[in-house]
């Protein structure tokens, strides 16, 4: 293996980096759907990539918001600072649905799920309640044979 070249950026490029973030952030969503007042949000946050969903009660999607298509690339799709931002410019989309009350169904073991959380508290959401929904496995499948060599 040859050497690792690290690259490093100038202010100039974190800057325009930095703004393209908030423009994704800030871009308009497309709202078709009539006003509801309770909804439910998807957190989905892997080792990749934080998702977030809003769903109405009979789970028919509204509104879905992810790091990467926020403009995240790479590593950086999975930073707790990625989903904080995803997490901003999804309760922005909530509020133009009229969304008031959620509840919040957390999934999965990034770093994401608890920076994404704390933004939607932060951003005036009501949340009425919050569940891990995280598949556990309880024993699961049976396990190949050993090898003999």
């Amino acid at each position: 293996m040859g050497k690792k070249r690290i690259i490093q950026k100038s202010q100039e490029e974190l800057i325009r980096e930095r703004e393209k973030v908030d423009a994704a952030v800030s871009k308009e969503s497309k709202v078709s759907f009539r006003s509801l007042k309770e909804g439910r949000v998807y957190i989905s946050s892997s080792y990749n990539n934080t998702l977030m969903t809003l769903t109405n009660a009979r789970g028919e999607v509204l509104l879905w918001k992810s790091s990467g298509a926020l403009g995240f690339k790479g590593a950086k799709k999975a930073t707790s600072f990625a989903a904080s931002k995803v997490a901003e410019a999804f309760a922005e989309g909530a509020r133009k649905l009229g969304i008031e009350q959620i509840s919040v169904f957390i999934k999965g073991i990034g770093s994401g799920r608890d920076s994404a959380l704390k933004s939607l508290a932060n951003k005036g959401m009501d949340i009425t309640s919050i569940k891990d929904i995280t598949p556990i496995p309880h024993n699961g499948c049976r396990p190949k044979k050993s090898r003999r060599v």
